[in-house]
């Protein structure tokens, strides 16, 4: 199943933009006085081949286990995760709340929790095991149980896409992931484990630098090879995290847009791209968490985020806020009336001043320029992209940081 979601993963057509952007300046307005709401109704559009819609946003929050609080990396004991899927299913959790606002169903599912959960018709239990095994003492899981979770994550994926899901929103709980969301970052962008790692659940300096060690001593102990997102995932990863990646390659395969929520969610897009590079065309980065691992993920994937409102619990929370500015966006393209249409006069030469938006900057010059034709997120004033991407400047692609 994993390879044949590869293979269906590919770029939109290129020349798909300029239609786009030559629809939203039709509208009543002046060019790109909407500023990135119009960049994700283009986006959105063009992943789909047509009018976009946000309708029926499902929110995905896969839960599992981490050896590697053995270590003591986190600020709460292992049994809140099954703790808090129990407060999942009965709707009491931030992201609960959010998806309720939002119009967004959410699904939950046991991915691999180390403590028994109270049985609910709403979950769905898939466990790879009871866990992942301590990072720093060999594999966090076998190549088997990282191509299951991934694969698992998919079918739950593609069932709610044939039951008319049209927009998937990552979101996920464990005690600990931010450890391994840590060591999956520096070992698939090359950052250094001090610059990729936070305080997670809220611990404190000494902890921090405990965790710091403990990435430093998973990726020394494994080795895991950057080129190959299976060996990261199942040398320092988890099961939550590899069912997040079967979601990402579902959406992008079938051109669904995949909302990505913070650290955690990003570290899964991590190795969905490294798997299928082409899947980045179908993510949609919700928001910048306040973890700092987080911004790196962000420009190593060229994406930059809609909200920044310091959010770091994870969830989907991010992800379940970002499906009204979708929503908003989609609602934009679809029913506003266009200039002809309203009797209302155009500028004259309007459709050659595309104005920026005041809150949009130059991209870092650090972070990795989008394959060819790639939607990047960056944006850009009229003069840098003349509404097709093939023209947008390329920024330049990031230095990787050796590790000593």
């Amino acid at each position: 199943m994993l390879s044949s979601l590869r293979s269906a993963i590919g770029a939109p057509p290129a020349e798909g933009f300029a239609a786009a952007h030559r629809h939203l300046d039709r509208l009543t307005k002046p060019p790109g006085s909407l500023g990135r709401l119009e960049e994700i109704a283009a986006r959105l559009a063009v992943l789909r081949g047509g009018a976009p819609r946000v309708e029926r946003p499902v929110i995905f929050v896969f839960a599992a286990d981490h050896g590697v609080v053995a270590e003591g990396v986190s600020a709460y004991p292992q049994i809140v995760t099954a703790q808090m899927v129990e407060n999942f299913l009965r709707g009491g959790a931030a992201v609960n709340v959010l998806a309720r606002q939002a119009g967004a169903r959410v699904v939950v599912a046991d991915f691999g929790v180390a403590n028994p959960i109270a049985g609910s018709p709403e979950l769905h239990a898939c466990p790879i095991a009871p866990g992942t095994a301590n990072m720093t003492r060999g594999p966090a899981m076998t190549r088997a149980q990282a191509v299951r979770a991934i694969e698992t994550g998919a079918r739950l994926a593609e069932h709610a896409l044939d039951a008319g899901a049209d927009l998937l929103a990552t979101g996920e709980m464990g005690i600990g992931n931010t450890t391994a969301a840590s060591a999956i970052t520096a070992a698939i962008t090359g950052a250094l484990p001090e610059r990729v790692t936070g305080r997670g659940t809220g611990v404190d300096d000494a902890a921090v630098v405990r965790k710091v060690d403990v990435v430093g001593r998973a990726l020394a102990v494994n080795a895991p090879d950057a080129r190959d997102g299976l060996d990261v995932l199942a040398k320092v990863g988890g099961f939550e995290i590899a069912g997040l990646v079967g979601v990402t390659l579902a959406g992008a395969a079938r051109r669904v847009p995949v909302a990505l929520d913070g650290f955690i969610a990003g570290a899964a897009a991590l190795v969905a791209v490294t798997l299928a590079p082409d899947a980045r065309h179908a993510l949609f980065a919700s928001h910048r968490s306040a973890e700092p691992g987080h911004t790196v993920i962000l420009e190593h994937l060229g994406l930059t985020p809609y909200l920044d409102l310091a959010l770091r619990l994870g969830e989907g929370t991010g992800a379940a806020l970002f499906i009204h500015l979708a929503r908003a966006a989609a609602l934009v393209w679809n029913e506003m009336a266009t200039f002809e249409s309203a009797g209302v006069s155009q500028s004259e030469g309007a459709s050659d001043r595309r104005a920026p938006p005041s809150d949009r900057r130059a991209p870092p010059s650090d972070r990795r320029a989008p394959p060819s034709g790639a939607p990047s997120e960056a944006g850009g004033s009229a003069p840098e992209r003349e509404r097709t991407p093939s023209d947008r400047v390329a920024p330049a692609k990031p230095t990787r940081e050796r590790r000593t």
